[in-house]
């Protein structure tokens, strides 16, 4: 077995002390920029990439840095637009504090999931080496807000929660306001395409919405309440807010023979696949069919979508502000939304 190279190691090699070692790789403005050259290139020559940043956490009580829980896979959270928005204000405010994130997975859907798998996914948010997290769209009884609080973590939420911190929005309200629109448009038969752990396209039952993410539950309230007394609400999968998912969703709704006026997705993403399929099909979207979204990512406006503005990247700047400046922060803030009316909504058709 190998020596193990540690900070002293090379402080040694570099004949200098352990502080002048450590100031190289986390405060280069210490050194001369010849002394920190020289101690990285004896760094280097010995294999060391410096300090474990959990010992350093551990003695010094901070890790500077923050965590965010995806209950997607990475991958994905990648390529969805809204997940984009956020990171990009969590790091515009952390950036200026020199501190990281850490990106922490989590199984997208807990029922069903073995003990085992649980603890897993569970081991990721145990083991992350932070001074606080963000969580998008988690309820109190979440497995992985257990047990950052059982960490004595602070947590900042964008969805409402008695006991925490949140940045969020009225989503029962938004949803208020799409259903106003479409009724005042005339429509009574009305389909709510939602993000969901069912396969795509399959009908949500009324058992099926309480295990929805409370953003989508909010929403869907939202829509029923505006809308006519004898409106007719479908419920519909639309998998795991995705292009390929929401083409399903969509397929299924427009073959119905009884086929929704309206569509009401709860993302831009699922909205403009519903669209994509209705133009496939031949149908006129905002004439033959009406089509809404929320979020209003940059794909909306190309798409023609009317949809609900939120100010995604100034959620994440706010939930960032809250964790790195607590006594200067409030303890909860809702941000404002606007009904932003495109092409895709149109008077119910004559059939």
């Amino acid at each position: 077995m190998g020596v193990r190279i540690t900070l002293r190691s090379v402080a040694e090699a570099a004949g200098v002390s352990t502080a002048a070692v450590s100031y190289a790789f986390n405060r280069p403005d210490r050194l001369s920029s010849e002394m920190r050259s020289r101690i990285l290139a004896v760094a280097r020559e010995l294999g060391y990439s410096g300090p474990d940043a959990a010992a350093r956490s551990l003695r010094t009580g901070r890790a500077n840095a923050i965590g965010v829980i995806f209950t997607t896979g990475l991958t994905y959270a990648f390529s969805d637009p809204y997940v984009l928005a956020l990171l990009g204000g969590l790091a515009e405010t952390l950036a200026h504090s020199r501190t990281s994130l850490v990106l922490i997975p989590f199984a997208p859907v807990v029922a069903g999931l073995s003990d085992a798998e649980v603890r897993e996914s569970l081991d990721a948010v145990h083991r992350a080496v932070i001074d606080g997290a963000v969580a998008d769209g988690l309820t109190d009884d979440h497995p992985a807000v257990r047990a950052l609080s059982d960490r004595s973590l602070p947590l900042v939420r964008s969805s409402d929660t008695a006991a925490g911190r949140c940045v969020m929005i009225d989503d029962r309200q938004a949803g208020r306001e799409i259903g106003r629109h479409l009724a005042d448009l005339g429509h009574h038969e009305v389909a709510v395409v939602v993000s969901s752990p069912s396969e795509p396209g399959c009908a949500v039952t009324p058992a099926d919405e309480a295990t929805l993410y409370p953003y989508s539950r909010h929403r869907l309230a939202g829509i029923r309440e505006a809308l006519p007394a004898g409106a007719r609400v479908r419920v519909v999968s639309g998998g795991n807010n995705a292009d390929a998912t929401g083409r399903l969703a969509a397929t299924a709704l427009l073959a119905a023979p009884d086929r929704p006026t309206a569509i009401a997705a709860d993302s831009d993403v699922l909205a403009a696949a519903v669209v994509e399929v209705a133009t496939v099909q031949g149908l006129r979207v905002g004439h033959d069919v009406s089509v809404t979204g929320f979020d209003d990512v940059p794909l909306a406006a190309s798409t023609g979508l009317t949809t609900v503005r939120q100010p995604i990247h100034e959620k994440g700047r706010l939930m960032a502000r809250m964790l790195l400046d607590p006594d200067n922060t409030p303890n909860r803030v809702t941000l404002p939304t606007e009904l932003v009316v495109r092409s895709s909504t149109g008077p119910v058709p004559n059939r």
